[in-house]
């Protein structure tokens, strides 16, 4: 075997190491199309609650048919264009299909109904901005969309408990307050507004926010909001004191969309200070949020600050989607650098694979979407929420990555650092 002279075998092994460290880089990057169609294969799937079905009709219109989600800032188009009618047409069958069913599900009642007959006043009307969408654009397939919409807003409003100053529960059988509401209710409020020209609704939506954060908010934990209060019960549902990490996502989530649905409305100007604090509040949440994220792992606690809780993906990603679309909205770009570590951590891969996902594209590890206190696994909102990460990432690099200052670029720098002291490395060998 031939003997390699010293400096020219130190300089392979730095050459290694520069491809490997090279590697790395390459594993922190975005998910390739493959991935993307997996993690949507998954959602698909696994879809089948109303607050699941709800969530993936908004994560598909964001990040597949962009034209036709809030965050375009424009009312939608009231025809489909042929190249986009196959990457919407999941989100009008799920519109379709509980139109369809809705009247066996209600038990074939006629007024004030839910989409979906369930406990949660306010998951079904998360899936109201599909079936609005369904009805804007004249599908013309003979289904009521229009009367499904109009008495799932009148069942929010006549049926549905409220508190005293007017929150509308998020339980049927009692008044009850979940964080998980502002992203099922206030948005589909907002979004009925816009497309029917109709402030007073728009206004609702912000005010259900801003009473809901009221209740919530935890100014003794920060600002991080409450999971679950009020109530005794009945249903077997208990209070949920604790700062729940994906309820707190789900807020700040759903506030975003009200905001993109108010700068698309011709209200913008006589809603400004509405935006404002919508802006705001989103803030806060991030402010209360990410001081608890988990440096080890970038991932935040089930219950954001309690550390004897498991690592949840799921929250993880839809916060740092939060930080891309304030930056988009409103030019606020303090936790960006937060939001790119979660989101190349949540990305990231090794010789095995994708490190935070199964092999066939499952997010993990996650919280169990139907016990909050627990962890689970193939859960179809976190699918969801990878997809509203990717769209806002994208919508944020597309709009030039504003904001992207020396800090938020941090690891992006520390990476070419990297390359070139590899490099340096490999040739004051060779010399």
């Amino acid at each position: 075997m031939v003997k390699l002279p010293t400096r020219v075998y130190l300089g392979h092994r730095a050459f290694c190491t520069l491809l490997l460290l090279l590697q790395d880089v390459a594993s922190a990057q975005n998910l390739t199309n493959t991935q993307i169609s997996d993690v949507e294969t998954r959602l698909a799937e696994g879809a089948t609650h109303p607050w699941e079905l709800g969530t993936r009709a908004q994560a598909l219109l964001e990040h597949d048919v962009q034209a036709f989600s809030v965050f375009s800032l424009i009312i939608p188009s009231t025809s489909v264009p042929s190249n986009t009618s196959s990457a919407i047409a999941p989100v009008f069958s799920i519109a379709k299909g509980v139109v369809n069913n809705r009247t066996a599900s209600n038990g074939n009642i006629t007024g004030p109904q839910p989409l979906v007959a369930d406990d949660s006043a306010a998951d079904p009307a998360s899936i109201g901005p599909a079936v609005l969408l369904a009805n804007w654009t004249n599908l013309g397939d003979g289904v009521d969309y229009a009367g499904a919409a109009l008495d799932q807003l009148n069942f929010l409003y006549e049926k549905v408990p409220k508190t005293s100053d007017g929150a509308i529960s998020h339980r049927t059988g009692e008044v009850q307050l979940w964080s998980d509401f502002v992203y099922m209710v206030p948005p589909f409020l907002a979004y009925y507004g816009l497309l029917t020209n109709n402030q007073s609704l728009i206004t609702d939506a912000y005010t259900q926010i801003k009473l809901y954060r009221n209740y919530l908010r935890d100014t003794s934990a920060g600002n991080l909001w409450a999971h679950i209060v009020l109530g005794t019960n009945p249903s077997g549902v208990a209070n949920d004191p604790g700062h729940w990490s994906t309820g707190n996502a789900w807020a700040a989530a759903g506030m975003l969309r009200v905001l993109a649905t108010i700068q698309s409305s011709p209200f913008a100007s006589d809603m400004s200070s509405e935006q404002d604090d919508l802006a705001d509040w989103v803030f806060e949440i991030q402010t209360a949020m990410y001081p608890h994220l988990d440096t080890s792992s970038n991932l935040f606690f089930n219950y954001a600050d309690e550390m004897n809780t498991f690592s949840d993906a799921a929250s993880t990603a839809l916060l740092a989607s939060t930080v891309y679309r304030l930056s988009l909205l409103r030019g606020v770009h303090h936790y960006l650098p937060d939001a790119e570590k979660c989101r190349q951590t949540l990305f990231s891969s090794n010789s095995s694979g994708l490190v935070h996902f199964s092999s066939d594209g499952w997010l993990t590890p996650v919280v169990n979407p139907d016990s909050f206190g627990d962890e689970g696994s193939d859960s179809p909102e976190s699918q969801a929420f990878i997809l509203e990460l990717q769209a806002a990432w994208t919508d944020w690099v597309n709009d030039g990555s504003q904001g992207a200052n020396g800090a938020s670029r941090s690891d992006s720098v520390n990476e070419a650092t990297i390359v070139v002291a590899a490099l340096s490395v490999f040739w004051m060998l060779l010399l």
